[in-house]
């Protein structure tokens, strides 16, 4: 008798618990604005990167201001204002 209800019942939970979309990822744009913020420099949007190499990028925000952000040796980002 349960072997007949258990599509019937699968059904239901999947109405009542419908399945979720598997989280975002941040695109790098949104990466970048991060990284630049957590170093205190201002940057309302990333309207333009480019990737230099390895962790190392080339940010212009949306304000004007370019940032070069990388990855040093030691394993620490690193932000500088171009």
């Amino acid at each position: 008798m349960l072997a007949r209800r258990l599509p019937a019942i699968a059904i239901l939970a999947f109405v009542i618990f419908p399945a979720r979309a598997p989280a975002e990822t941040p695109s790098p744009g949104q990466d970048l604005k991060a990284a630049i913020a957590l170093q205190g420099f201002p940057c309302d949007q990333v309207v333009n990167s480019k990737r230099n190499g390895d962790s190392d990028y080339t940010a212009t925000c949306k304000d004007g201001n370019r940032y070069h952000v990388f990855v040093d040796g030691s394993g620490r980002v690193i932000v500088k204002k171009l």
